[in-house]
């Protein structure tokens, strides 16, 4: 079914991202600072942060054991953490494997077939987070550097083309580094990284230094911000949906009453509204219905409305 812009309904909005840095740049510690957060900590790292950011987390052995806890009764807990995306990939792997032996090599490690396995299981499970848990998703990778040509390159830790599906399952991506003294993250396209921007969400932005009187809420805050702008948008659909209210309103009732007597008096009259949204389809569907009702039709050679002629049969 099409449907218009203005029929999107932000309730409840989700926001899925992905956050790449160096090693001890900070990354759990602003993956955390999303609403209240549940840590999947498959890196076995929530002992390298600091004690007054830590949150509830599991530390799941294997991929099974991780689709079990989730199962739990996670209503206390509004985003879902990965530490790290990696390492959940390297899970899934094992996961694949054991499910199907064709998407193995002889040599253990992931065949073609397999990587296409992992690709859509990581899919799988970034879908069930957002729309069966609803849940925000945060997903936390280590940045490498790739030489090309002259030019040194951030990118996620990430085998292959699989980074190309960990790109497509999140709407906003970026980048922590240090700029000065600044840590910052980015949020647009550079030289130096891809990244991912949407939401009104884009370019730099400064994460605070923590100190014992401040909370950890940046992205809680960015979150906030995002649904703010989408908030925004919409504002300017509920005009047109008004507006194609009262376009309704005004003329159904016209084409309702139409005579065979006015008929095309009301057709020319339908040429000169000003309609909204999807009112001319509507209406044009209407004014065919009763035409019908009325028994008329348009005749092509005369170019004007006229009584339906009956068959006339012979037997």
């Amino acid at each position: 079914m099409i449907k218009k812009p203005a029929e999107i309904i932000n309730e409840t909005n989700k926001f899925r991202v992905l956050i790449a840095g160096y090693p001890g740049i900070g990354k759990t510690t602003l993956g955390l600072s999303a609403p209240k957060p549940l840590l999947i900590d498959v890196d076995f790292g929530i002992n390298r942060t600091m004690a007054s950011v830590r949150k509830d987390y599991i530390q799941p052995e294997n991929y099974e054991e991780l689709l079990n806890d989730l199962k739990s009764d996670l209503s206390d807990y509004e985003t879902i953490v990965i530490d790290t995306g990696g390492k959940l990939l390297d899970l899934m792997k094992n996961y694949v494997i054991k499910n199907d032996i064709k998407n193995a090599k002889k040599d253990g490690t992931l065949s073609l077939q397999g990587y296409g396995a992992v690709a859509r299981e990581f899919t799988r499970f970034m879908n069930y987070i957002y729309f069966e848990l609803r849940k925000h998703c945060v997903i936390i990778f280590h940045a490498v550097e790739e030489k090309q040509e002259e030019d040194t390159k951030l990118r996620i830790l990430v085998e292959g083309s699989t980074k190309n599906t960990v790109w497509q399952n999140v709407e906003l991506g970026g980048f922590i580094e240090m700029r000065g003294d600044k840590k910052q993250i980015g949020f647009n396209n550079c030289e130096r990284y891809f990244a991912k921007s949407s939401f009104g969400i884009k370019g730099n932005y400064t994460i605070p230094e923590l100190d014992g009187n401040m909370q950890n809420d940046f992205l809680a805050k960015l979150f906030e911000k995002a649904d703010k702008n989408i908030q925004e948008e919409s504002k300017v659909f509920e005009v047109e949906r008004k507006e194609y209210q009262e376009v309704m309103d005004k003329y159904i009732p016209t084409i309702e009453n139409m005579t065979q007597e006015n008929v095309q008096e009301i057709s020319d009259l339908m040429s000169t509204i000003d309609h909204r949204l999807t009112s001319k389809k509507e209406l044009a569907s209407r004014f065919l219905e009763k035409l019908n009702s009325l028994n008329m039709q348009w005749n092509k050679e005369t170019k004007q409305y006229e009584l339906k002629q009956e068959v006339e049969t012979n037997g």
